[in-house]
């Protein structure tokens, strides 16, 4: 017996070969894609993801740098002075 074609007249293969994808679902790549070349350059140069990110904390390289020179001093040449000795310092006798 030969296949019964659909009542409506409804391909899902034709369907399916004119949105894009292939028999599993997949898309198709870009070269049968009309819109491909007009999006890509949403992904290249200045707009590459890493582009993106980096330009989204600017400063931020320079300002741990110079943090980090800062706790390099401080640990270094800051001595503490004030002089705590664990003694009764507010003259308040216990």
């Amino acid at each position: 017996m030969a296949p019964r074609s659909s009542i409506t007249g409804f391909d899902p293969k034709k369907l399916a070969a004119s949105s894009g994808t292939l028999s599993g679902g997949l898309p198709v790549t870009s070269a049968k894609d009309p819109w491909a070349r007009a999006e890509a350059w949403r992904y290249t140069g200045p707009f590459t993801r890493w582009n993106r990110f980096r330009g989204a904390f600017p400063g931020l390289g320079i300002a741990t740098g110079a943090f980090v020179v800062y706790l390099a001093y401080e640990a270094v040449f800051v001595k503490d002075e004030h002089g705590h000795d664990g003694g009764d310092h507010h003259g308040i006798a216990t």
